[in-house]
């Protein structure tokens, strides 16, 4: 598949699908005689997989160690289950943190309303 076909199969631009194989989310596409890259089939679903763990919170790093495991043949739910729960410890942790910013902007609305405005002290 020409690098054009692998963005509209995986939804993605073909900056985007240059971008995965330079950073490892592809592995590197052979060239044909003209210079083409060519991917192979699975190109496209390797995307999707990627931006899918992605969007559950793994970042890129994660999601390209995740997936040379997986090409290495030793990735197992077992093995890898640490990374996902990683992602829900982050996730909990700015919950808290948004939780707390959300206390101090509604005390900061009441002190506001109280004529103890936060906004415009000196």
């Amino acid at each position: 598949m020409k690098i054009g076909q692998v963005a509209r199969a995986a939804g993605v631009s073909v900056d985007t699908v240059r971008f995965y194989e330079r950073r490892g989310v592809l592995p590197a596409a052979p060239r044909r005689p003209s210079g083409y890259r060519e991917f192979g089939e699975s190109a496209a679903e390797r995307i999707r997989m990627a931006k899918s763990l992605q969007a559950l919170g793994l970042t890129l790093d994660e999601v390209v160690d995740m997936l040379r495991a997986h090409d290495a043949g030793g990735a197992t739910c077992e093995s890898e289950r640490w990374r996902l729960e990683a992602v829900v410890t982050r996730l909990d942790d700015r919950i808290a943190e948004l939780e707390r910013l959300r206390r101090e902007a509604v005390q900061a609305v009441e002190d506001c309303r109280a004529g103890c405005c936060r906004l415009l002290s000196e």
